[in-house]
């Protein structure tokens, strides 16, 4: 007596078989198609042409579902990348003039620096030359 288990037929599902396994499938049900076809040559003949076209017809339009979803993955990474091409130049024009700005900033900082400075000297020669002259008369009377 042998193993009602074994005598089972066994079906072994895989995902993501893609379109090399569906033109698989579709070859094999073609041959078990013609071993068990009950149809003359000239019928047979006309059903495998009609099932090729069939296949040549669903393969090309998975190929063009294929060109589509390339092409849709390939123009949104563009305009992805252009968008941060773009976000980056407004990035770098910002912190330029912010650089811009600084450097006008320190400029006009160091000017009045200087002309302070400048102002203080004049100040200070000023009193020197007027302290002078009182020293100069304070020292005849010694």
């Amino acid at each position: 007596m042998g193993n009602r288990r074994d005598d089972e037929a066994v079906v072994v599902v895989e995902k993501g078989g893609g379109i090399a396994a569906f033109l698989a499938g579709a070859a094999l049900g073609a041959v078990i198609a013609l071993l068990f076809a009950p149809q003359s040559g000239a019928e047979t003949r006309a059903m495998l042409r009609a099932r090729a076209r069939r296949l040549r017809e669903a393969a090309e339009d998975r190929l063009h579902d294929l060109e589509e979803a390339v092409e849709t993955g390939y123009e949104r990474t563009k305009a992805s990348v252009e968008a941060g091409l773009q976000s980056a130049k407004r990035s770098l024009e910002a912190r330029r003039e912010d650089a811009r700005d600084a450097f006008t900033a320190g400029r006009s900082a160091v000017r009045t620096a200087r002309d302070e400075l400048e102002r203080r000297l004049a100040d200070a020669r000023a009193q020197r030359g007027q302290a002078r002259p009182a020293e100069a008369e304070a020292e005849p009377d010694e």
